[in-house]
């Protein structure tokens, strides 16, 4: 009994924690130098101009390179809660609560029947793989606020509905945890929460949604999945080349607009599977769904939309760490082998950038090698984890494990409640 409660301690998840995050945090001062080009640039920098425009009452109008939702003001702008601190300081100071917030969520969601610290682990252990990046950038405070809707979604569905509308006004891709979640009233919450806000926003400053028109000339980021093509063909003569378009290095030349039209037509084509799994799973596996089942349907769908993007940036991966660590948190979710792909993909990714990204622009044959690793990875979580969540819940042995799940609840032992949930 004793070795099974030690093995529940939260001691020794956040000794791991603090020590992982102590290193990030004395890179992102830069009190260690880690390899490869500085990352701090965008906080210290462009996030630093941007809430001097925001504090005056205005979005950055001017700035092709502002492409994002109108919430994420508040991420920019929230350094200003720790006043004594430089901005840039505040900012990575803020991200790593963060960080400890989502530990405290998954820690706390992975306790009682059905449940697994592992979770809570996968988080422990993926983020610290990804590098500083994480840290510098505003992407764990969104990943954040898209584990706390995944784990109110059992309890309170509504709560999860409002937490991803805000999510998505953060960064769009939040919005996609609602494709597993049962009923209307997370989605209801979600349509009424996101209107009342992009209202307000729009309001409040003008340029809310100007983000929509700067994504018009962007061309194929070099870390993509579609970039592979460019990358091998500068080696055959192609007249194209990077360039830093956007604020980010992308391809830009000859067939770089028919690359990025099938990235589309790739993002259109997960829309209709997931619809289509949503319909089929809805006539199936509706009465018995288990709880697990709205974690893995979003990360699935984060991970399609993640591989057909246009852009994979580094970033992107801590959202599909987060939303690993949420399915991890239930024993019966059936992503076990998609979130170990995602978290080897998280030391590769580090490697691509910032290590080794002098070879990613330049088109090497190391930085090919290590986007094609990458990238594999990413597309093999992706098909793994859509046949899982399809045979699970909407091919014909779909009911079995929830079937499974009722005859547990039969004997008195819930699996997969959201009684721990918060």
């Amino acid at each position: 009994m004793e070795t099974r409660d030690a093995g529940r301690s939260p001691v020794w998840p956040l000794t791991a924690w603090g020590t992982t995050r102590l290193v990030l945090l004395l890179c992102v001062l830069k009190v260690l130098v880690f390899p490869g080009p500085d990352v701090t640039g965008d906080v210290s920098v462009i996030y630093r101009d941007w809430s001097d425009v925001l504090r005056a009452g205005t979005f950055p109008l001017d700035d092709v390179t502002w492409q994002y939702p109108p919430a994420a003001a508040f991420a920019v702008l929230s350094p200003a809660l720790l006043p004594f601190l430089e901005y840039a300081t505040a900012f990575f100071v803020l991200a790593s609560a963060t960080d400890l917030a989502v530990l405290a969520l998954l820690w706390r969601a992975g306790r009682g029947p059905g449940r697994s610290p592992r979770g809570a682990w996968v988080w422990v252990a993926g983020v610290p793989l990804l590098g500083p990046t994480v840290y510098a950038r505003y992407d764990v405070m969104a990943t954040a606020v898209a584990v706390a809707a995944l784990l109110a979604a059992g309890r309170h569905p509504r709560a999860a509905g409002a937490l991803a509308a805000v999510g998505a006004l953060l960064k769009v891709w939040p919005a996609l945890v609602l494709v597993g979640m049962r009923g209307r009233a997370p989605w209801a919450a979600a349509a009424l929460s996101g209107a009342g806000l992009a209202a307000l926003s729009a309001v409040a400053m003008p340029g809310a949604f100007a983000f929509l028109t700067f994504q018009r000339e962007r061309g194929t980021e070099v870390e993509s999945l579609g970039s592979l093509v460019f990358h091998v063909a500068r080696h055959f003569g192609w007249a194209g080349g990077v360039v830093l378009n956007y604020g980010s290095m992308e391809f830009l030349g000859p067939y770089v607009g028919v690359v990025s039209t099938v990235s589309l037509g790739l993002s259109a084509a997960a829309f209709g599977w997931l619809l289509l799994w949503r319909l089929m799973s809805s006539r199936q596996a509706a009465p018995r769904r288990a709880a697990h089942t709205a974690a893995d349907a979003a990360f699935v769908a984060v991970l399609m939309f993640t591989v057909t993007s246009r852009v994979i940036s580094p970033q992107y991966m801590v959202w599909l760490i987060g939303l690993a660590a949420v399915c991890r948190c239930f024993r019966a979710s059936r992503m076990r082998v998609p979130a170990a792909l995602v978290l080897a993909a998280a030391p590769v990714t580090v490697l691509e950038f910032p290590v080794l990204f002098a070879d990613v622009v330049a088109s090497t044959p190391l930085g090919i090698a290590l986007l094609a690793v990458r990238n594999g990875l990413l597309v093999a979580a992706a098909l793994a984890g859509a046949r899982a969540l399809w045979r699970d819940t909407a091919g014909h042995g779909g009911t079995r494990g929830p079937a499974r799940e009722s005859g547990r609840l039969s004997r008195g032992a819930p699996a997969d409640t959201p009684a721990s949930a918060p």
